[in-house]
């Protein structure tokens, strides 16, 4: 008979952990959709297009291109002007000076994508840098990862933003734009979620060396885990001094599933103070 009662309530508990498991809300995002882009049937003006769809989407240019004041607002610049005179800088020494008109532009474009620090806008260089050293990480490596047709399109679509012709090559294959739509699972360790995140591209994280937000080192130090998990969640609840509001993405409780946040949080208790800081 105890046996018995044993066994029933062992079994209540598990069914009432299972109901309160599934009521409450999971933290999970959706696998992005795959755009493929057909070429048999794009044209200059679809290729723009897809440029800004990158521009505002995958590239995550608009996360420091906006009035912000971390990198030059492009939506907003006369981008014809401003192409001439980023050329004509006593302080440019790139490849670019050597093209004329719409070459010399998309040539500019490609550099500044793939080498931001061969030239860096006066203004827009690393702290302590003298303008010398960009905070813009290469688009064809993590986290970005644009594959030579898509930075093509982005230059396109920033050439025909400019009034200039667009120069650069269609695609000649079918390409995608995003991750396929199978869901390969939650990240197993929390360097892919920042991967994923593009966690690196604004913080000094996986050696990144980014400025574009705060430094995390010795994060542990300064706030306990619910708040940065807090600040995850809802990053302009708390700004941290000299940085600005709406520069980190709200939408991370979305695209983050539990476990990935649990993974980040681990990592980012645990990194190190860095030397001679308090």
């Amino acid at each position: 008979m105890t046996f018995l009662r044993v066994m029933a309530f062992s079994l209540v508990v598990l069914l009432s952990y299972t109901l309160f498991a599934n009521i409450l809300p999971q933290v999970q995002s959706d696998p992005p959709r795959d755009e493929t882009v057909d070429t048999a049937t794009l044209d200059r003006a679809g290729q723009a297009a897809w440029g800004e769809r990158l521009f505002r989407g995958k590239g995550t240019c608009t996360l420091c291109h906006n009035d912000l004041g971390r990198a030059p607002n492009l939506l907003k610049l006369d981008l014809g002007q401003s192409f001439k005179a980023r050329l004509t800088d006593p302080r440019y020494r790139g490849a670019a000076k050597d093209a004329d008109g719409a070459a010399a532009v998309a040539a500019y474009i490609r550099e500044s994508m793939l080498s931001p620090s061969a030239f860096v806008v006066a203004g827009f260089g690393k702290k302590g840098t003298n303008d010398r050293v960009s905070p813009m990480p290469k688009v064809d490596g993590a986290p970005i990862s644009l594959s030579p047709d898509e930075i093509d399109a982005v230059i396109a679509f920033l050439q025909d933003k400019a009034g200039f012709e667009v120069t650069v090559s269609l695609p000649s294959e079918p390409v995608a734009t995003a991750q396929p739509e199978a869901d390969d699972g939650p990240a197993t360790d929390p360097e892919t979620v920042i991967d994923n995140m593009g966690c690196s591209a604004c913080h000094d994280l996986l050696d990144s060396g980014a400025d574009v937000g705060p430094s995390l080192a010795g994060l542990a130090k300064r706030k306990d885990r619910a708040a940065i998990r807090h600040a995850i969640l809802d990053p302009n609840a708390e700004i941290a001094a000299g940085f600005e509001p709406d520069l980190m993405p709200q939408d991370y409780g979305d695209q983050l599933r539990a476990g990935e946040m649990e993974l980040l949080l681990d990592y980012l208790q645990a990194l190190p103070a860095k030397e001679g800081a308090e």
